[in-house]
Parts: structure tokens; sequence; C-alpha cells
């Protein structure tokens, strides 16, 4: 085990790490400045539904709950459709956490994987940019958004100051809890994230569903990809491992085709299709089970 010092500071993400994002995989290309994204600080004003949203899903997202809702779904049961089939059902959902785009969930899929083709990376991580969202399938099963969409955060210990709209966890049942209402609740330091129970959402509901099609990677970063506060605030650090300081990286690569593509022109969805379609049909069968 490497000293929890450098796993810590390793976790973290440093200007040298964007310094080496921006020379290996390029600059951000969207006509947004970089720091325009991911601007909450006026969120009452300028996006009450984003501020609402992340009220009540801090209010709700227990341990208790996201238990009942890894039990409700974990078995794989509620449909049997196949990837595009679910992008595009998904074409009817504006996620009303993010304050970023107003565009559907099948336009921001398409600008993701396309930034991402562009820069020559991986086949595998141009489809974790198409599909990375399809877990939001949550929500045409009925599920509210607060539990579908948004950032996700450790439940059962104390919640970080990092998390966006952290004031609003003070409705929590779990925030004056005697356990998880401390650092390191019901978990033991640098026990992985594999050990870890997130909010629950499309990220884990998706990792559950594409277990055993993807690689390792692929999977680390649909299931991560939402806990800004740890990959971009270095929150949480005390939880890593060695296996997760070394599976981060990919996760703050993919973000940049996850953040930074909304900014771009709306994609031909028919003129895309048959290439992601046969991008798919690499890694799944045709129906799989959701």
């Amino acid at each position: 085990m490497k000293d929890l010092k450098q796993l810590s500071e390793a976790a973290r993400v440093t200007e040298a790490w964007e310094d080496y994002i921006i020379t290996k995989y390029g600059e951000n290309k969207s006509s947004k400045e970089t720091t325009a994204f991911r601007d909450y600080s006026n969120a009452l004003e300028t996006q009450p539904t984003v501020a609402a949203f992340y009220k009540e899903n801090h209010e709700k997202q227990t341990l208790a709950h996201v238990l009942a809702m890894t039990e409700k779904y974990q078995s794989l049961d509620k449909a049997y459709l196949g990837v595009w089939e679910v992008l595009e059902i998904l074409d009817g959902l504006v996620d009303e956490s993010d304050p970023d785009t107003q565009m559907s969930q099948t336009v921001h899929a398409l600008q993701s994987a396309e930034a991402a083709r562009r820069d020559g990376q991986p086949r595998w991580m141009i489809l974790v940019a198409l599909i990375h969202d399809l877990g939001k399938y949550l929500y045409f099963e009925g599920e509210q958004q607060w539990t579908v969409v948004g950032d996700t955060f450790p439940v059962g210990c104390q919640f970080s100051n990092k998390i966006v709209h952290p004031e609003y966890f003070v409705r929590n049942p779990d925030y004056n809890h005697p356990i998880y209402s401390t650092k390191y609740g019901i978990y033991e330091p640098h026990c992985g994230l594999e050990r870890v129970h997130l909010s629950y959402g499309h990220d884990t509901y998706l990792a559950m569903v594409c277990q055993n099609y993807l690689p390792a990677e692929a999977l680390y970063i649909i299931r991560h990809h939402s806990f800004y506060a740890c990959h971009t605030e270095g929150s949480y650090d005390w939880l890593l491992n060695e296996h997760d300081v070394e599976m981060m990286k990919w996760v703050k690569i993919f973000n940049q085709y996850d953040l930074y593509s909304k900014a771009e022109k709306e994609p031909n969805t028919e003129e895309l299709k048959p290439y992601y379609q046969e991008l798919i049909a690499e890694f799944f069968p045709e129906k799989i089970r959701w």
C-alpha cells in the first residue's frame, strides 16, 4: 500500500493534471468558457428548478433509501431493451439538475460521443460517452428525478461541504445520525469506492446494467462520473484505495467530454445513427436486461 498521504494527493485534481489533459487531449473546444460550466452560485435566482432539485435530492438521499433502491433494481427485471432503443426513449427527458443545457439526453449523448471520437479516444471510451447517462431510464420506470439525476455522493458518512448546495443536507435524516454524521461513518479509511454506498441514481444503476458487457475502466467511469465532490473537488480522498487512484484518471479524462461538449451544436441523429449502432453492437447483444 502506498503512503496514505500520497494516495490523498494523487486523488486530487491539480493544476498539473489539468495541464496534462490539455496537452494530451486538447483544450476545451466549446464556445463557452470552462469556468462557466457547473456554476451553481446563483441558482436560486437564475435557475430555481436546479436549486429545487438539489434541495429535494439532499433531503431524501439517505442510506436507507440507497439500500432500498439497490434492492429494488438489482435483479434487472424491469425491461428488456436495446441500448439505442433506450437512448431514443431518453429523448423525452431534460435533466432538472443540469445548469448547462436544456437539450434532451439524446443530444447530450451524441455531443459527448462525437467529442471523444474527434479526439481519437478508444472505441470503448466513445461508447461510454454515448451511453453514460442511459441509467436515467429509471425516470421512465416511474422514479422521480431527485433519485435519478444530479451529482452523487457517499451516504452513511458525513456529507462534504464540497457537494453542490451542501446547505440542503440539514434536513436529511442522516445529517445528525450518531454514526452516519461522522467523517468515517460506516466505512474504514481507504476502504475503496467499491465498498461505498453512493447516493442512488443513474450512475449506479447503469453500471449494474452494463456489468457483463464493458471493460473495468468503462464501468468505473459510468459509476463515478457524477461524483464531482471527489474527482473534481478532491473531497472524500480518504475513501480511495490504490485501485481508485489509478482508475480515477479515466473519469477525469472522460469528464471533459461529458461537460465541455454541451455548448457544441446539435448533432444530426439520423446521420450518426449507423455508426453508433455498429459501435454498440461491438459490445452489447441486441437487447439487454434493465
